[in-house]
C-alpha cells in the first residue's frame, strides 16, 4: 500500500482524547514497523474501524490476516491475552502480538460478514453455540467484572450530572443500587467479553462464525449475555429485546433476573460518551426497568 495513509472517519473521536493525536501521528511509523517486522502485505485499511486502526494484510506464505494497531485505552489491552486464552475456540486466532506497539496480527474471517445480517432467531441460535465455548475460567491479568462495576458506580452520578441529567433520576437509582446487589455474590468467574454484539462475530471459513475484538473481563456467565441483550442489531424495541432476554436466559440456563440487572447497569454506564448521550441505550434501560 503506497501513498498517505487514509484514517477511517469512524477513528476521528480519538483527536479529542489525551492520547489521539500523538497517536494518530505515530500511525504511519508504527505500521510501517509492523509491516517491516512480519513481512505483511497489507491493503487500505477497513473503513468501519473505530477503536484500532485495522488493515487486511497477507502473511509471506499467502495466510490472509488482519493487522490491527489499537488506540491505546484500558478496554482493549487485554485483547491479545484474551484471544490467546480462547486459542481459536470460537473466536479468531492470534498470530502475533506486540505489545510495545500495540499492534496485533489475527486471523481474517472470510467471507466475513456480521452475525447481525442473520434473521434474529437464527443469530441467537449462533451465539447460544458460541458462548458455552468462551465461558473458560480466567483471573489475571484479566480486570475483574466487580473492579470494572465499582468504576461505573462511581463514575455515573458524575457523568449524569455532567449531561445535564439526561434521564430519569429513578434509572439512575436503579442501576446504582443494581450494582451494589449484583457484584459481591456472582457465580464462577470465567473469561467474558463486554463487548460481544452481533457486529463482532464474523462468518469464518475455519469455523462457520468467530468472536473478534473482545473488550475481555472475568466475570460470571450472566454478564456475558449483556451486549446481545441490549444491541440493536437484532432489533430495538421493548419485544426485541425482552426475546434475547428469554432466549438467552433460557436457553444457557442463566439467571434471568440477574443478567436482566448486568443489563440495566452495563447499559447505562456505557449510555454517556463524553458529552454524547446514547438515547437508543437509555431506551432499553427504561425497557427493563418498567418491565412487568
Amino acid at each position: 500500500m503506497g501513498g498517505e495513509l487514509r484514517i477511517p472517519d469512524g477513528l476521528g473521536w480519538v483527536r479529542g482524547t489525551p492520547h489521539g493525536q500523538g497517536w494518530l501521528a505515530a500511525l504511519p511509523t508504527l505500521l510501517a514497523e509492523c509491516v517491516d517486522q512480519w513481512s505483511l502485505r497489507i491493503g487500505p485499511p477497513f473503513a468501519y474501524a473505530f477503536a484500532s486502526l485495522a488493515l487486511p494484510a497477507e502473511m509471506p506464505d499467502g495466510t490472509p490476516t488482519v493487522l490491527k494497531l489499537q488506540y491505546p485505552d484500558a478496554d482493549s489491552v487485554h485483547e491479545a491475552t484474551a484471544l490467546d486464552h480462547w486459542a481459536g475456540d470460537g473466536a479468531i486466532r492470534l498470530l502475533a502480538n506486540d505489545p510495545v506497539r500495540r499492534a496485533l496480527l489475527v486471523e481474517r474471517c472470510v467471507p466475513g460478514s456480521p452475525l447481525h445480517e442473520q434473521p434474529a432467531d437464527a443469530a441467537l441460535d449462533v451465539v447460544v453455540g458460541l458462548l458455552p465455548r468462551l465461558w473458560k475460567p480466567a483471573d489475571a491479568p484479566f480486570t475483574p467484572l466487580a473492579e470494572e462495576a465499582a468504576g461505573w458506580r462511581e463514575r455515573l452520578p458524575v457523568k449524569w450530572d455532567r449531561a445535564n441529567r439526561p434521564y430519569e433520576r429513578r434509572l439512575l437509582d436503579t442501576a446504582l443500587g443494581l450494582i451494589a446487589d449484583l457484584t459481591p455474590n456472582q457465580g464462577e468467574q470465567v473469561l467474558v467479553n463486554q463487548d460481544l454484539h452481533a457486529g463482532n462475530v464474523l462468518r469464518a471459513a475455519r469455523e462457520p462464525w468467530l468472536v473478534i475484538d473482545p473488550k475481555p473481563l472475568t466475570g460470571e456467565r450472566e454478564f456475558s449475555v449483556v451486549p446481545m441483550v441490549r444491541g440493536r442489531e437484532l432489533g430495538h424495541s421493548p419485544a426485541a429485546v425482552r426475546r434475547r432476554l428469554d432466549r438467552l436466559t433460557g436457553e444457557l440456563g442463566l439467571d434471568r433476573d440477574r443478567v436482566r440487572g448486568w443489563t440495566i447497569a452495563q447499559t447505562l454506564a456505557w449510555s454517556i460518551d463524553a458529552d454524547n448521550v446514547l438515547a437508543h441505550q437509555v431506551e432499553v434501560v427504561r425497557w427493563l426497568v418498567d418491565e412487568v
